[in-house]
């Protein structure tokens, strides 16, 4: 089955634009799942221009702190692989953003490829991210999900090999996910230098574009990785505004706010 060609279509249009694309992720279930759909509908008011909505993990090894905390309220609030999948409907029911499911492959494993595939396809999901899943391992997930129309985009890390940068551009599709360093996810003051080289490494391999993440949490960091990537991710800095203020009556307008500084050029958050 074609894919929804969504990702793929925003990425274009931010290109025409000449702008990197902001890829915003978003615990699903924090604070709660009733009130993930309004701000991931904040995200894309700010700017956002691809959802990762993640789906809460008890052990999510390639997360630091924020994310880590962030799983462990979203869990404690009810949330389930099936609940993701009814927050992703309700968001697409009022929202044209491409959505990519970010998950590890525990949940999924016990929830079935085949089913998620057909489930995640109905309810509007354009794409899947499998965090820890093996690139060597990966032909018969990418199938299962590749039969329901789903793009598989997968990570490349400053390690990894010249083999396994091959692999993952022929299992990905949406786009590459270049990791800027090694670790986990989290904020930091600069991104790494080194990451050009291997987004260069990464294009000549797949015409896909290529999006940067781990540690982006400022303007700046966004401006900076768009002069030699297509996307830009941000995760950590923005689930530091959902702990902050998960109990405020502004949680949307602060996230959107937040949002909206990291897409303008001429400033952006102090975090």
């Amino acid at each position: 089955m074609e894919s929804s060609q969504r990702i793929g279509r925003r990425f274009a249009h931010c290109r025409f634009q000449k702008r990197p694309a902001l890829v915003a992720y978003l615990t699903a279930g924090d604070p709660s799942p009733g009130l993930t759909p309004e701000l991931a509908l904040a995200l894309e008011r700010g700017g956002a221009d691809v959802l990762e909505l993640g789906v809460p993990f008890s052990d999510p090894i390639a997360d630091g702190p924020v994310i880590q905390r962030a799983s462990d309220r979203a869990l404690h609030a009810g949330a389930t692989v099936a609940r993701v999948l009814e927050i992703a409907s309700r968001i697409r029911e009022r929202s044209e953003m491409p959505i990519l499911l970010f998950s590890y492959m525990n949940p999924l494993l016990r929830y079935g490829f085949d089913r998620l595939g057909e489930e995640a396809a109905r309810r509007g999901i354009d794409g899947v991210l499998l965090t820890d899943l093996s690139v060597e391992e990966a032909e018969e997930p990418v199938r299962q999900l590749r039969a329901h129309g789903l793009d598989t985009v997968f990570l490349a890390a400053p390690t990894s090999t010249e083999r396994r940068l091959k692999l993952v551009a022929e299992y990905s599709s949406g786009f590459v996910y270049v990791v800027s360093r090694t670790g986990v996810t989290g904020e930091q003051d600069s991104v790494q230098a080194g990451v050009g080289p291997l987004v260069e490494r990464i294009r000549s391999l797949t015409d896909l574009p290529v999006a940067v993440g781990f540690g982006v949490s400022r303007a700046e960091h966004v401006q900076a990785i768009g002069a030699y990537a297509d996307g830009a991710v941000v995760g950590s800095a923005l689930m530091r505004v959902v702990e902050e203020h998960g109990a405020a009556p502004d949680l949307p307008a602060r996230l959107e706010a937040f949002t909206r500084a990291l897409t303008t050029p001429s400033g952006g958050p102090d975090r």
